[in-house]
């Protein structure tokens, strides 16, 4: 299958590298924390939504080719989804992975046009507990004192990945370890992320978990569903914070393709 590479330019005139594949209705992925074009976590399930829908990814602002301007601001990287949009044509549905499901909700809330919204996982903190600022401090400060390996390393660990996945990606290093600065960019997000945000939100949402995750992303899963206005859950088969392609295609693509 043919794919098209382009940049879309964002508000502040940061270039946005995307690419595009399949033909049909338009579909943005979002990434989540770390993910880009060099370490993938959504480009195989665009492949199978591909089929169906022209799938539009894109390296977030930091990250890949795409390029970065200071100083950050979750609006920015709301722009940033708009540009991209705008280069599938005007409006789109948007599927965003984790954090990533976060950014597409800012991005519904602030009046993209997005069609729907298809989330797995989005991880929000409990109704009424306070921004995690301090871990947001913590990442910050070890990238700034260029422990870029090290504020992976707590991010990673700090979100409740599994001690055997974390141990394991010392080989992603050269990938990871250059856009280690991002990390902060999806605290901060993680942190404007507030119920009354949500409960704003009009667009038709499907909120996606795997039957294998953590209590603490079903029951995120769950709460963002429940306050969503237009928001249903959905859970699948998968491991922890994973369900495959072929399974996660099939309910995507049936929401999306509802009336």
């Amino acid at each position: 299958m043919q794919t098209v590479q382009g940049v879309a330019r964002s508000a502040d005139g940061t270039p946005i590298a995307f690419n595009q594949s399949g033909s049909g209705p338009a579909l943005v992925m979002v990434d989540p924390a770390l993910g880009f074009s060099g370490f993938d976590n959504i480009r195989g399930l665009g492949a199978v939504l591909a089929d169906e829908f022209t799938v539009h990814t894109y390296d977030r602002r930091g990250r890949g080719a795409s390029g970065d301007t200071e100083p950050y601001a979750v609006q920015r990287e709301v722009e940033d989804l708009a540009a991209v949009i705008a280069a599938a044509g005007g409006s789109a549905s948007v599927y965003g992975f984790s954090s990533g499901g976060l950014l597409a909700l800012h991005a519904a809330a602030a009046g993209l046009p997005i069609d729907k919204l298809a989330l797995f996982e989005p991880p929000v903190r409990p109704q009424g507990a306070p921004p995690d600022t301090d871990f947001t401090t913590e990442i910050a400060g070890l990238v700034a004192a260029g422990r870029r390996w090290d504020a992976v390393h707590t991010f990673l660990t700090g979100i409740g990945v599994p001690a055997e996945v974390v141990g394991g990606m010392e080989p992603l290093r050269p990938a990871l370890e250059p856009i280690a600065h991002t990390l902060v960019y999806d605290c901060e997000i993680s942190n404007a992320t507030t119920f009354e945000l949500l409960r704003a939100i009009r667009t038709p949402a499907i909120v996606l978990d795997s039957e294998g995750s953590s209590d603490d992303l079903t029951g995120g899963t769950a709460a963002i569903a429940q306050a969503l206005p237009n928001g249903t859950r959905r859970s699948l088969p998968g491991d922890w914070h994973g369900v495959g392609n072929e399974v996660l295609a099939a309910a995507v693509a049936g929401f999306l393709r509802r009336g």
